[in-house]
């Protein structure tokens, strides 16, 4: 989808179309969550602190997040989807892979199918989307982005190649901004020179992700779309209206952020077996510290212990926090458990 939230909330309020739109926090330590095209042209994007995206757009408007309204949209648009495919592996609120192999509408062609969803898409919600069609997940990613907002890009078997060599590293699906620095650091500014590289470089330079590197600069990506994709972690992080570096205080912000986890966790009925903490300074500087437990955690107590033990290696602190956060991860669900439990049970 694009712009996601901010073109939710122009839809929704026709006095904020056309005008550089974000969602978020307007407060000295907001964060964009969404911004709108408008916005974009003037550098405000995701993850933007509020008030550096107001230096570089003073027109900027902020819009409080409606996440139950934006999860209500994406579900109408999941249901258009199921129309074409059952095999559907959701990213996020906004993004999905679709295998469109065998669809239920017996279309020919994958690029016909994604005409057809963009449509239906903007007449059921009136809202753009963009798509990329390719034979795997990687190239269909990549392409994605190539024509936004509202468009579409294929790339064929024998246009692959050709593709990749021309691309820019940061561009590419799974290369951060950190790791394309380094890459450009060892003079790899594009698919061809990546492509390059042996095997034994990539793995040496960047651990197991070098597999992947190597893979994905040949065009090659042989991971399935998986409709029972599992969430991986559940988290909540608070970013204070002030940097806190006394024991007290980060106690009290650590313990509310425990509460709302409880209540996620609770909501999503997921246990696990890694908690890890998450720490922003005020310069910026983020740093995460985790504890694994042999066996699945199944009560909130022992969360909450070993977040605090995490949290009491960090003290004392010679620089103020910003943000803190705690994700529980290598996740079990109880449906998952309760078949364990009938498989068992003579």
């Amino acid at each position: 989808m694009d712009a996601f939230f901010a073109s939710v909330e122009q839809r929704d309020n026709p006095e904020l179309r056309g005008k550089p739109v974000a969602v978020g926090g307007s407060a000295q330590r907001g964060v964009v969550a969404a911004a709108s095209y408008e916005a974009r042209k003037f550098g405000v994007k995701s993850a933007l602190p509020s008030v550096t995206a107001k230096r570089l757009c003073p027109n900027l408007i902020f819009v409080k997040p409606r996440f139950d309204q934006y999860k209500r949209v994406s579900n109408q648009i999941r249901e258009i989807f199921a129309e074409f495919t059952p095999l559907i592996e959701p990213l996020s609120l906004d993004e999905a892979y679709l295998d469109v192999t065998e669809n239920l509408k017996g279309i020919e062609t994958a690029t016909e199918i994604a005409r057809q969803i963009r449509q239906k898409i903007k007449e059921q919600t009136q809202l753009t989307a963009s798509a990329g069609v390719s034979f795997n997940k990687f190239l269909a990613k990549t392409a994605s982005d190539v024509n936004k907002p509202d468009g579409m890009f294929v790339i064929k078997p024998h246009q692959a190649q050709a593709f990749v060599e021309k691309l820019e590293v940061r561009r590419f699906f799974g290369i951060g901004k950190v790791t394309a620095e380094k890459m450009v650091k060892l003079g790899i500014f594009t698919g061809k020179e990546l492509r390059e590289k042996s095997l034994e470089y990539l793995v040496n330079h960047f651990g197991k992700a070098g597999q992947y590197y190597y893979e994905i600069c040949r065009g090659e990506d042989h991971r399935q779309v998986n409709p029972e994709r599992i969430r991986k972690s559940v988290g909540v992080e608070n970013t204070f209206k002030t940097d806190y570096n006394e024991p007290e205080d980060l106690y009290r912000e650590l313990d509310i952020i425990l509460e709302e986890l409880q209540k996620r966790l609770q909501r999503s009925k997921a246990y696990g077996k890694t908690v890890t903490l998450k720490i922003k300074y005020q310069d910026f500087e983020q740093i995460t510290r985790s504890r694994t437990s042999q066996l699945l955690i199944m009560d909130q107590n022992t969360i909450g212990h070993m977040a605090y033990e995490l949290l009491n290696a960090l003290l004392p602190l010679d620089k103020g926090v910003r943000l803190m956060g705690v994700t529980l991860s290598n996740l079990e669900f109880a449906d998952e458990i309760e078949g364990r439990q009938l498989t068992l049970d003579f």
